[in-house]
Order: structure tokens, then sequence, then C-alpha cells
């Protein structure tokens, strides 16, 4: 495993990160969870991603449960807060982040958080409340640095240019190599600023791992055929899934897995410090942790871009 600096932070953390978006504490049963995040820690994963509302609060339970035997200097932890919790709290308000991040650090079962993020972005709470609840966050010791998922490139700016606030030092984008909007504005910007991207969707909830194929039903046991994790699937259509088909060549020729072509795709962006993956197996997480490392050169990225190009 190889390790990237996250941002401005001091936090090196690992290229392959853990989620737990719709897996842990929800659609994955408890033996397998932990033998998931045992196996992390056994390939050299040391960053674990979670949020509050993630299976209403049972994924950072669950968290909490599996990491507490382990030297709390041995992983880097990261939850979020914005998105409504069961009890209806929700958004960024000087009240909420610090309602949140207690109630976060006690499900957790630890003192601090390493990296506290936004969700999304709050237009119904100033900017600057929200800054400088977070930055008494941080200065309080319960989160070591701050970070954003998925905000528009004004709103980051905004945040830059208030004075005596924390500094973001991470933004959480959907990317992969079917979802490339950040690289617009969100990367450029960020890449100035030292703040690192920790990517999410890496492998467009497995699309890209090619085991959908077109025409066909969804496998038994994957994400797609389980009711409770399926969200957002039918977004990949035939068409789609056609020109996934076309890179297991390439990566039959590197002598790799289409998951793990997908994974380097998104490490080969400088900006990008992890790339955030979801595993309902342990083998799922040893199979992506060795694509850090893997490097691309300039006609297999070129076969890449050909090979998803809608014809």
């Amino acid at each position: 495993m190889e390790y990237r600096q996250l941002g401005s932070s001091d936090l090196r953390v690992s290229e392959i990160a853990l989620g737990s978006w719709l897996t842990y504490g929800g659609g994955v049963e408890r033996q397998q969870a932990e033998a998931c995040v045992a196996k992390a820690f056994e390939v050299g994963i040391n960053f674990i991603d979670t949020a509050n509302v993630y299976a209403g609060g049972a994924a950072e339970t669950f968290l909490g449960e599996s990491l507490a035997g382990r030297p709390r200097d041995s992983y880097v932890l990261a939850t979020k807060l914005y998105f409504p919790m069961p009890n209806g709290d929700h958004g960024l308000s000087r009240a909420q982040v610090f309602k949140q991040i207690d109630d976060s650090l006690a499900r957790l079962r630890t003192d601090h958080v390493d990296l506290y993020q936004c969700h999304r972005y709050d237009r119904d709470t100033p900017l600057e409340e929200t800054m400088e609840a977070l930055t008494e966050v941080v200065r309080q010791g319960k989160a070591r640095y701050i970070g954003f998922s998925e905000w528009p490139a004004e709103r980051i700016q905004a945040a830059l240019d208030l004075p005596g606030v924390e500094k973001f030092v991470s933004s959480q984008p959907q990317y992969s190599a079917l979802s490339r909007g950040p690289e617009q504005e969100v990367i450029p910007l960020c890449a100035a600023n030292g703040i690192s991207q920790i990517v999410f969707s890496p492998l467009a909830q497995g699309v890209l791992t090619g085991k959908y194929p077109p025409g066909q039903p969804p496998p038994a046991g994957t994400r797609w055929s389980t009711e409770s994790m399926n969200l957002f699937m039918n977004q990949y259509d035939d068409a789609v899934l056609t020109r996934v088909q076309r890179l297991r060549p390439i990566a039959d020729g590197l002598g790799i897995t289409m998951g793990q072509l997908a994974l380097a795709w998104v490490l080969r962006e400088p900006n990008v410090a992890a790339a955030i993956v979801g595993a309902s197996r342990p083998q799922q997480v040893a199979d992506n942790a060795a694509a850090s490392g893997i490097e691309l050169d300039a006609e297999t990225l070129a076969g890449i871009d050909e090979a998803l190009a809608a014809s």
C-alpha cells in the first residue's frame, strides 16, 4: 500500500480508503463487515471514512465497536454531517455542528476524528456561521482537520476567502472514469489551495468492475441486486454497461482486474489522495488495495478514454 499527503494537513492516508455507505451497520452482515475492517488493516489501509447519516448512525456505531481495540494513531478516521438524521437533525448550523460532532464521537468511541466533513453545502445557514463553528471544533481538539463533499467551486472559494477560520484540507467528490465533473473546476481550485480529493464511487458503485453485463439481470449478491444497497444504480443503462465491457481487454493486457484499472485511473490524478471503496467481502478489500501503486501510461489512458466514449 502506498500513502499520500492529505492536502495541507500532516495526515498520510492510504491510497485506498475503506468507506461505509450502504454497507456497514446496514447492508452487510456483521461478521462479514468485521472481516472487511480486519482485512483493510491487514493490507495497509489506514483511512476509514463514514458519516453520521450512514444507516442512521449505525455505521459509526459499528466502526466504533470494530476499531475500539486498535491504537488510535494506527488509523485516520473521517466522518461527516449535514443530511437529516432519524430524529430530524440536519444542516450545518452552529448548533448542529456542535451537537453532531459530539454524537459522532460517542458512536465512534473516540475523543476526536482526524477529518470532519460537511457532507453537502447548507444554503440555509450562513457560510460564516458554519466555518466559525467548525473552527471551534478543531480548536477544541474534537477534529484535527476539516473537509467538504460535493461543494460547488464558488462556495469552496468563498470559504477560502474567510479570514480567521480553519481552512479545508479535503474535498470528497464523486469521481470516476464515468464521472469526471470535478476535473473542470473543483480539482484545479483545490490543487491551488492545499486541498486534496478523497473520491467516492471510483468504481461507479461496482459498474467499472465489469460485473454487470449489458442485457442481463445483475448477479445475485451484488449491490445492484440488493434492495438495501442499489440506490442510484439505474443511472447505468445498457449503453454504459456496453462501453465498460470495452475496458476488459485493457485490464487483461495489464494483468489486472477491471476494478484495479478503474482505481488506478482515479489515482493517476495527483490531486487525489485516496479512493474510497465499499466492500461487502474481505476479498474485495484485498483486490481493491492491490490497485495502489499501479501506474498507467499515456497509451493506456488514451485507450480508456476511447473505450468509454459514446459511439
